[in-house]
């Protein structure tokens, strides 16, 4: 137990709760939540996954918490899940695709413990299974990323630029669909060859720093009018950029919508991962579906399913309007757009996104450091 507790950071968040609602008993119940890199204030994918447990839980009066590992190892990723199950966990939430060898690892030795895993299937890891406890959730963010990007072309922005965290398969497929909604959009406008320019950055964390920011300036000075931010915390060092810059920049927001953070976010490439974790936590506590609907599938959630959208608020736009961002939307849902979801190496310095240039469209790929 010890050796366990040296290896985690452990922040307790709610004291044991004892009756849920309509008197029905949950005691014995716990649901927590392992971050991976980030933490719950990254005012994204983390934040946007607690915020779900903690409005599930607190309405069900069941207790929660959530621990953040004292590093992105598979060692440490058990460590914690071993930990929280130690601590009672009966439902344990793991954002991110870094959490698939950890719960390929674990969830035979638990079968009476559910996970709920975001961005990954633990079927992905060396002679990986996924067991009738673990649901697994991926989400369209070549879309999301489709709409963003589309957005800020079709509302005039020509120099863009895109800066990710640590290119795992989700940020790398927002990237992609930034730049192929960008050239949707350049197509659709009839823009000149080499019209658009996107500014293509990895920085290889999920933290803000002031390394960070001063990339994100050297864009805006640059010339860059618009970034996608799409790293968790590393939003927050490019909405400072932003704020400083001369003339000020404007930032797309990711994963949750960041509009309230910054006056600098038009807009957010967003996916419904509240929504989905309460789904999932009401098959468990209320509905019983989890047999027949959860338990042992791994599922995408795209535009059909509502899974990925921009925030229903235009008015940080000059032109693009809500009636313009349906009629998107729509064309997506019927397969008028098709958005191609091809990824490259894990750790990707960015070289991917070269396969979606277009005559249009061009990509620069700019080292961080």
């Amino acid at each position: 137990m010890k050796k366990l507790l040296s290896l985690l950071v452990i922040i307790t968040m709610s004291a044991v709760l004892l009756v849920g609602c309509g008197g029905e008993d949950f005691s014995d119940e716990k649901i927590v939540l392992i971050t991976d890199k980030g933490d719950i204030t990254d005012k994204s994918f983390n934040q946007g996954a607690y915020e779900g447990v903690k409005a599930y839980a607190e309405g069900m009066e069941i207790a929660y918490d959530y621990l953040k590992p004292a590093d992105a190892t598979d060692e440490d990723y058990t460590a914690a899940i071993e930990q929280a199950i130690s601590d009672g966990a009966t439902v344990i939430v793991t954002p991110g695709y870094l959490f698939e060898a950890a719960i390929n690892a674990v969830q035979s030795d638990y079968p009476d413990v559910k996970f709920i895993l975001l961005d990954g299937n633990p079927e992905n890891a060396e002679d990986g299974t996924i067991e009738d406890n673990v649901y697994s959730v991926f989400y369209a963010e070549h879309q999301a990323g489709f709409l963003a990007g589309y957005a800020a072309v079709m509302d005039g922005y020509r120099h863009l630029g895109f800066m990710g965290g640590l290119a795992v398969p989700a940020v790398q497929r927002f990237g992609h669909g930034y730049v192929q909604g960008a050239a949707q959009a350049a197509e659709d406008l009839e823009l000149a060859a080499d019209a658009i320019t996107i500014e293509y950055l990895y920085t290889g964390d999920f933290k803000a720093t002031p390394e960070v920011q001063a990339a994100a300036a050297t864009m805006f000075n640059s010339g860059v009018e618009v970034i996608f931010a799409c790293g968790g915390a590393v939003g927050q060092s490019v909405m400072a950029a932003a704020g400083a810059a001369d003339p000020e920049g404007k930032v797309i927001g990711v994963d949750v919508d960041q509009r309230a953070d910054s006056t600098t976010v038009i807009t957010s490439a967003m996916k419904s991962l509240a929504v989905s974790v309460e789904q999932a936590l009401e098959a468990i506590f209320e509905t019983e579906a989890w047999a027949e609907d959860f338990g042992g599938k791994s599922v995408v959630l795209g535009v059909e399913e509502d899974g990925v959208a921009l925030p229903s608020n235009f008015d940080r736009f000059e032109t693009f309007t809500s009636d313009d961002y349906d009629d998107l939307y729509a064309k997506l849902v019927d397969g008028t757009f098709v958005v191609s979801d091809t990824i490259g190496a894990f750790g990707d310095d960015g070289t991917a996104a070269l396969q979606f240039e277009t005559t249009e469209v061009s990509v620069n790929v700019i080292p961080f450091g």
